[in-house]
C-alpha cells in the first residue's frame, strides 16, 4: 500500500495536510492555509518537484 495525503483542519480552524507513510506513521505535516484549496494546491507542489528534490546532507561525522 502506498502513502496518503491526509488533510485536516487544525486548533485554529486552518487547513492542514500530513503524508502517511504506509505503515501509518506522519512523514510531513504541511503548513497552515487558510483555504482547504490552498492546502490542495500544497499538495500538488509536492507531488510535482519531489521527483526532483535533491538530497543535502548536513549532519556532522561523529568525533
Amino acid at each position: 500500500m502506498a502513502g496518503k495525503f491526509e488533510l485536516y483542519t487544525d486548533e485554529s480552524g486552518m487547513h492542514r495536510f500530513r503524508l502517511k507513510a504506509s505503515n501509518g506513521s506522519v512523514v510531513v505535516t504541511g503548513d497552515a492555509h487558510e483555504s482547504k484549496e490552498l492546502c490542495l494546491k500544497s499538495i500538488e507542489s509536492i507531488r510535482k518537484l519531489a521527483p526532483y528534490a535533491q538530497v543535502q546532507d548536513h549532519a556532522t561525522a561523529p568525533a
